[in-house]
């Protein structure tokens, strides 16, 4: 048999991101809880409230409203006797740490209403929204233009504390343009490879690994290198705020693939777990570091779970979860409404700062009760 350098190489590369997949867990650095001096926000596309809050729905569980072809298995995987224990085991650390430790909005059925305010429902506006504050008219296509407002997040890095200290990554290719990366000077790695400047044979490997998957979705690419590649940044660059938008469970909705969707849920749950755990393992984040978690938009009801847009009011209701030093534990709140363009200044409060101070028009910070 004639010898195959190509294919050892290649050997050589999987084994390398095998380590890196299956490497030891984040050790628990033990530090007295003190103020909040950095943030997570993490965005999950188009997640649905249904899901959130009770799990897997069975009625999508069949090929027509589905794209199921074999129910069995996902119920076996996702199915439970109520919705609590449904939500529970389709993302764990939500309901499991999140969900104690700190607040979780939208669960219709407490009374608590988590809506998009931009009235398009949708992306671009929904981000826009979550990140400036306010929505805005301009504001109403998926195009890749250049975003005139100041985020929460390039207002942060525009202040001495958080200067080149602010970062996002994510799976939809406009990230770039949604922060303005031109103006704000944020690195947004929403295009190209994951780890932008590979200092070592292992972050090369993993940029030739992740060039290897399939591009499913164009320029879209799939949430684990993006996660992977926030959380080497987050070890190597130490962020105070780090912004990772994942982006699966928007596009497996969109192809009517329940099952691919419930397990891109559980994988983002699953990503969020590590991103915590690996920050309480640095001294520069344990009991230093808050985590907020939401989406852009959310979806239709029924066999219109695949969509959204203005044209779909079920898509206005959304969900939100803090968690993080001095936030109480209210877990579940209920009989409150909350609107996303809360997030930003939420961001900013967290941190102790004003956000609307320099942003008259966003909205008030949560109230975390």
């Amino acid at each position: 048999m004639n010898a195959n350098p190509g294919g050892r190489r290649w050997i050589a590369v999987l084994t390398i991101v095998i380590a890196i997949l299956v490497a030891a867990g984040p050790r628990v650095v033990q530090t007295q809880a003190g103020p909040i001096t950095n943030v997570l926000l993490v965005t999950m596309d188009g997640m649905r409230w249904q899901e959130v809050f009770g799990g897997m729905q069975s009625a999508l569980l069949t090929k027509e409203d589905g794209g199921v072809g074999e129910a069995e298995p996902i119920a076996k995987r996702f199915d439970a006797a109520t919705p609590d224990a449904r939500r529970q085991r389709l993302m764990p650390f939500l309901w499991d740490v999140v969900a104690k430790q700190g607040q979780v909005f939208g669960d219709p059925s407490k009374q608590s209403l988590a809506h998009v305010t931009n009235g398009l429902w949708f992306s671009y506006p929904g981000y826009n929204e979550l990140l400036t504050g306010a929505p805005d008219p301009r504001i109403n296509s998926n195009d890749r233009v250049e975003n005139p407002n100041t985020s929460v997040l390039e207002w942060l890095n525009q202040r001495p504390a958080y200067a080149g200290k602010v970062a996002a990554f994510a799976s939809w290719e406009l990230l770039p343009w949604i922060l303005n990366q031109k103006r704000s000077g944020i690195p947004c790695n929403g295009d190209g490879p994951p780890i932008a400047s590979p200092s070592t044979e292992r972050d090369r490997a993993f940029n030739e690994f992740a060039a290897e998957l399939p591009p499913i979705w164009g320029e879209t690419r799939m949430d684990a290198p993006t996660g992977l590649g926030a959380l080497e940044y987050l070890k190597k660059q130490h962020p105070r705020v780090l912004y990772v938008m994942l982006g699966e469970t928007d596009e497996w909705a969109h192809g009517r693939r329940y099952d691919l969707y419930l397990d891109a849920a559980q994988r983002n749950d699953r990503f969020i777990k590590r991103l915590w755990e690996t920050a309480q393992s640095m001294p520069e984040y344990a009991n230093h570091t808050a985590l907020v978690m939401t989406t852009d938009h959310g979806r239709g009801e029924g066999r219109d779970w695949t969509t959204h847009g203005e044209k779909v009011p079920a898509a206005e209701r959304i969900w939100m979860a803090v968690m993080g030093p001095g936030v109480p534990a209210s877990g579940l709140r209920s009989n409150v409404t909350v609107t996303q363009s809360q997030i930003a200044a939420t961001v900013a409060a967290l941190l102790g700062e004003d956000y609307r101070a320099a942003q008259p028009a966003a909205a008030p910070p949560l109230d975390l009760k």
